[in-house]
């Protein structure tokens, strides 16, 4: 395994850490209330409605972390192994967890199937969030072999047709920046085709703000900040002052910008303020699910 993509995958897997501990902090705020708050949010600095500490996270990283130990464990993405992780993490009482992801993984306590019901409802952003793991597992495998695996792990919670493509497009678009992909080849090559495929996703008509938990919503304001800025930090900064459901749009983000602009890109002062062992345990877990055979 070169050393340039272990490198951008530790980034990819920190700037999900980073984004979430960002963006935590002005979740559910509007984009004035905001400015009028911070003017510019650009600082990891706790607080929010959940209180947190500086640099702590939320289940966006928690849960891919989750994920990311039952794949070591399993050797493959499995939805049973999955929703064993995602159950065991439940019963640790997290600080925070989505309505969708509660209600199915109750299910699957109750019924031990391990892949939820289709449902027109579950169009949440849960699984795309989670979803780098599988990315980074699945690297140097075939294209079907990834959107399998994204699948397996998505549909424990969410099995939606809207969350299905957009995690099947972030675990590839993370694939092609870790391989060394510009912005305008995720552009040509990833994006462009999403929104051709899925035009629910189309994210010029207007600035997607405050965008919800819906998944076509958190996608819009992830693309526009990715494509609209020029480096990580602005990326982020951009899209988490949009307000919202900002720890997950800046989790996403965060995963896709951190394979983007690598190791380098990432600001050393949210380095600095990042919960330590969060810090290690992104780090460790991203060279070790990278060295999984293909």
């Amino acid at each position: 395994m070169r050393a340039g993509i272990v490198a951008r995958a530790e980034a990819a897997y920190l700037g999900l850490a980073m984004g979430d501990a960002l963006g935590a902090t002005v979740e559910f705020m509007t984009p004035r209330e905001i400015r009028g708050k911070f003017g510019i949010h650009k600082d990891i600095c706790g607080g929010g409605w959940l209180y947190l500490k500086r640099g702590q996270v939320t289940d966006d990283t928690t849960m891919s972390l989750a994920l990311g130990e039952a794949i070591l464990a399993d050797g493959a993405v499995t939805a049973l192994g999955a929703a064993q992780a995602f159950d065991a993490w439940m019963r640790t009482k997290p600080i925070d967890i989505g309505n969708t992801v509660r209600r199915n993984l109750i299910a699957f306590r109750k019924t031990g199937v391990p892949e939820a019901p289709p449902s027109e409802h579950d169009a949440g952003n849960g699984a795309a969030m989670r979803v780098l793991p599988v990315a980074l597992a699945t690297l140097g495998r075939d294209e079907a072999a990834v959107r399998a695996a994204v699948r397996a792990q998505a549909h424990v919670t969410h099995h939606n047709p809207q969350s299905d493509a957009a995690a099947e497009f972030l675990a590839l678009a993370v694939q092609d920046a870790i391989r060394g992909a510009a912005l305008r080849d995720l552009y040509r090559g990833r994006i462009r085709p999403l929104v051709v495929a899925q035009p629910q996703f189309a994210y010029r008509s207007k600035r997607r703000e405050n965008p919800s938990g819906w998944i076509v919503e958190t996608m819009q304001a992830v693309l526009q900040s990715l494509l609209d800025t020029g480096s990580f930090e602005e990326c982020l900064i951009d899209v988490v002052n949009r307000g919202g459901d900002a720890d997950t749009t800046g989790a996403i983000a965060g995963m896709l910008a951190g394979a983007l602009y690598g190791p380098d890109g990432l600001p050393f002062r949210w380095l600095k303020a990042l919960d330590r062992d969060v810090m290690v345990a992104c780090e460790n877990q991203a060279r070790r699910l990278v060295g999984l055979p293909a």
